[in-house]
């Protein structure tokens, strides 16, 4: 099969290592399924829409789909590689379960947090709203260490399409407030040691090899 998946030439310093294109490009590592990267400018998106009608990344294409968002993504390849999702019925439901819980009970407030911290740090409102979103997340990520408990990966000693969502949102959690729940803390180190993990991340980080868009005044 002959996989496709979108990525941006060139982003701005804090966000590499962190676009979403990494997520299926860990799920395709884990499958062990060869893939090329189409790379596109952030100034130049009028074809590309023609995929991602919203100009963002990851697009995907393989001989019988196209596809984009990545959650969505991730859960075509895991229903189609066993390495990322038990083929019986329950252990499907299982994987399912977590990769939308990832998607939505956690980076819900995750990302917010992400929004107060980096992209409108300093703005007055931010102190106002953050005492609300950090017990939102503390409170997320206290039931979520209660359930991971002593097991190795969400789905118990296997690796799953849901330990590759859960463990990309929990990286935007500031270090400090992860350590406060060990247990989590550490299952999102052995899912950063695999060597899937690794390449994928080599590899988006090998493909930023663009420029700014022209009148660029963002962030380098």
């Amino acid at each position: 099969m002959n996989a496709l998946v979108s990525a941006y030439a060139w982003v701005p310093g804090i966000a590499r290592g962190h676009v979403r294109d990494l997520r299926v490009r860990w799920a395709l590592e884990e499958a062990d399924m060869p893939y090329e990267a189409e790379l596109i400018r952030l100034d130049d998106k009028t074809a590309y829409r023609a995929k991602q009608p919203f100009g963002q990344v990851p697009a995907y294409v393989d001989d019988e789909v196209e596809m984009f968002e990545s959650g969505a993504i991730v859960l075509h390849l895991a229903e189609r590689h066993e390495a990322l999702m038990p083929r019986d019925a329950a252990g499907r439901a299982r994987v399912q379960t977590w990769i939308f819980c990832a998607l939505n009970t956690m980076e819900t407030p995750i990302a917010m947090l992400a929004e107060l911290n980096i992209f409108c740090a300093g703005q007055a409102w931010t102190e106002e709203a953050r005492p609300r979103v950090e017990g939102w997340v503390r409170m997320r990520l206290g039931e979520l260490e209660t359930r991971l408990g002593d097991k190795a990966y969400l789905d118990g000693d296997a690796f799953t399409a849901g330990d590759i969502l859960m463990a990309d949102v929990l990286r935007m959690i500031p270090e400090p407030m992860l350590a406060e729940y060990p247990k989590l803390a550490a299952y999102l180190a052995r899912c950063l040691a695999r060597p899937g993990f690794k390449k994928a991340l080599d590899a988006q980080m090998a493909d930023f090899t663009g420029s700014p868009p022209a009148g660029w005044t963002g962030p380098q």
